[in-house]
């Protein structure tokens, strides 16, 4: 192969048109092993090279610079490097090795990470996921490590923002068990649990051959959740999650038996279990959320009281969900009202407080404005999930093996419609 310094003049005057391009891709392919066995020396050439018009040549020399061992030292210098070339590199010819960007974007990750520096590269690998999908609905390998950054760096609003779009394509399993895991995690942090539950029920009811220490670690932040946001934990899994999916309560009895005891709605019984597991829950990093299992016990018990009383005493409900006084029960009660979790006034002058409906009349602009927009949400999914299945109906391999294992199911296998829908 030529000289590195042959291999840069190649670059700088292979990178004006895409059929040079091309021809320059060819000739980097080729001298890949040799970038690399240079690697420790290639470093200053970058600086001959313009990262937004020699991005494919800069991409290989960069990748090759940052394969070995990192040091604290080399850390810093690389971190600025790499944040520069994605800021300004072309999204065409990233495209036409992604691999390698991939690659470098990861490296920046283990660097900022070496440095505890987390929040220097949330941006940058956000930038990076924009040039190397070709559309928002394709989920990349950079989005759990993107998510990972955001949720060390405290960036769950950053986070939350690349949430929100709906995701049709993905490559790899393992990048959307990680993207709901990470991303559930995100949206407990924002104490966003309804779409929390949602992530985390795809990784729980995903189709895995095996147990996997992504589905069990979800599953046991899927029982925190959904006794925080709904009050209550479905006995089993759905009937089409697999066979292992199912296998993943043996790793959870401690959470299982807390959904148990949170049911019955005795607080003195799930401090003790809380205490009893206090270092598995600890050393599985969910103690804080634990910890709102058991504040939002209170809650639950309150809207009971919604079920049975229209006026109760706060001195009433101090004593009937075990609170240490009458202003605590006004305090729980003002901020559930506050949430929309019960709709109630309180008399200040007698300490009464009256249980009402819900106001919702759902004929106000904003609330047609939401249903439209959830309609036309739904629609767009439709059309889509009707295209996939022509596509999957006229796929030869898919029609072989949907013969040959029609005769181990039945309609009544599979669960109905679920009515609770995340509009």
């Amino acid at each position: 192969m030529n000289s590195v310094e042959g291999l840069v003049t190649q670059i700088q005057g292979l990178s004006s048109t895409a059929s040079d391009v091309l021809s320059l891709q060819n000739v980097l392919k080729q001298a890949y092993d040799s970038l690399h066995a240079e690697s420790t020396r290639l470093l200053p050439f970058l600086d001959q090279l313009d990262p937004s018009k020699h991005t494919l040549g800069y991409l290989y020399f960069l990748e090759a610079c940052t394969a070995g061992p990192v040091t604290t030292e080399s850390a810093r210098s690389f971190v600025l490097i790499i944040a520069i070339f994605i800021s300004s590199c072309d999204a065409e010819q990233i495209r036409l090795a992604p691999d390698k960007f991939i690659s470098v974007c990861k490296r920046l990750k283990d660097q900022v990470l070496l440095l505890e520096e987390p929040l220097r590269a949330v941006a940058p690998m956000l930038a990076a996921i924009r040039k190397l999908q070709p559309s928002t609905e394709n989920l990349t390998s950079l989005h759990p490590e993107f998510l990972l950054l955001c949720l060390l760096a405290k960036c769950y609003k950053t986070g939350l923002s690349i949430l929100e779009e709906d995701i049709f394509e993905v490559d790899e399993p393992r990048n959307l068990y990680l993207y709901c895991y990470y991303g559930g995690m995100i949206c407990i942090g924002k104490k966003c649990f309804r779409k929390a539950l949602e992530l985390l029920h795809n990784v729980v009811t995903a189709p895995i051959s095996t147990i996997n220490a992504i589905a069990v670690e979800a599953y046991k932040k899927y029982i925190l959740v959904s006794l925080i946001h709904h009050g209550q934990l479905s006995t089993s899994l759905p009937k089409y999650a697999s066979t292992a999916a199912q296998r993943t309560w043996n790793f959870c009895q401690p959470y299982i038996e807390l959904g148990n005891i949170y049911s019955n709605g005795k607080i003195a019984d799930l401090e003790t279990h809380v205490q009893a597991h206090m270092e598995k829950f600890g050393s599985d990093n969910n103690l804080g959320l634990v910890k709102q299992v058991v504040s939002s016990i209170y809650k639950r018990n309150i809207q009971r009281l919604t079920q049975t009383y229209l006026t109760l005493s706060l001195q009433d409900i101090s004593n009937t969900v075990q609170l240490n006084s009458p202003k605590e029960a006004e305090m729980h009660v003002l901020q559930m009202i506050q949430d929309g979790e019960i709709y109630a006034t309180i008399n200040q002058k007698d300490g009464m407080v009256r249980f009402l409906e819900d106001p919702e009349q759902y004929k106000t602009c904003e609330m047609i404005e939401h249903i439209d927009s959830s309609i036309q949400r739904l629609m767009t999914l439709s059309k889509k999930l009707t295209v996939l299945d022509e596509l999957m109906s006229c796929d030869p391999m898919n029609l072989v093996k949907a013969g040959r294992e029609r005769h181990r199911f039945d309609f009544d296998d599979f669960d109905s419609v679920p009515q609770r829908f995340n509009i």
